[in-house]
């Protein structure tokens, strides 16, 4: 149980962008589900940095809720993140989110890997 724990603690605390430091980060998603449901903006400002083979980053800001019918809300939206450069081909990546509500907060993640040609 130990082992998986600091592993995912690995990913997300190291890192190795070519450039470290400061960013921002405007991204549309929209939904589909028997037709348009509305989509979700987020303007978020962060940070990325990391080491060697290992990335990372955070970020945070506002996302913008437009409903394909309904009022439009803002909510508080987040993202950290990692990856490893396991090879010259293969990088491993992993993703936390989650968006405020009025009901209850939403929580997502994203686990994937790239592999360069």
């Amino acid at each position: 149980m130990l082992k998986p724990l600091a592993f995912a603690s690995a990913i997300a605390l190291a890192g190795a962008p070519a450039i470290a430091g400061p960013y921002a980060n405007v991204e549309m998603n929209g939904s589909y589900q028997d037709g348009y449901q509305g989509s979700t903006t987020e303007a978020h400002i962060g940070y990325k940095g990391g080491d060697g083979p290992y990335a990372f980053y955070a970020q945070v800001g506002p996302a913008f809720v437009t409903p394909r019918v309904g009022d439009a809300e803002t909510e508080l939206s987040g993202k950290i993140g990692g990856s490893v450069q396991a090879s010259s081909q293969l990088n491993v990546y992993a993703e936390v989110g989650f968006m405020t509500d009025d009901v209850d907060p939403a929580f997502g993640t994203k686990l994937g890997a790239t592999w360069d040609f």
